[in-house]
């Protein structure tokens, strides 16, 4: 997958932002995205006996608008 100036220079954002848009709860948007297309992970996502696994995600624009879609047209 090639990415292009577009999808790299679009907005990009927290799954606390996305929560607060959609009146939800951080976990349940990060549990929502964790294996979207698309969503861009950053950190360890393997815990050790002393560290705890943290991964922190960006959800560009266009990822956001297809899970929208998704979603709203799953209730029609």
């Amino acid at each position: 997958m090639q990415v292009t100036a577009i999808e790299s220079t679009e907005p990009h954002y927290t799954a606390e932002q996305v929560a607060e848009f959609w009146h939800l709860v951080a976990n349940s948007v990060r549990r929502m995205f964790r294996d979207e297309p698309g969503v861009l992970k950053f950190g360890n996502a393997k815990s050790t006996y002393q560290k705890r696994a943290y991964t922190t995600i960006r959800i560009p624009q266009s990822v956001l608008d297809r899970v929208y879609r998704r979603m709203t047209n799953r209730a029609a």
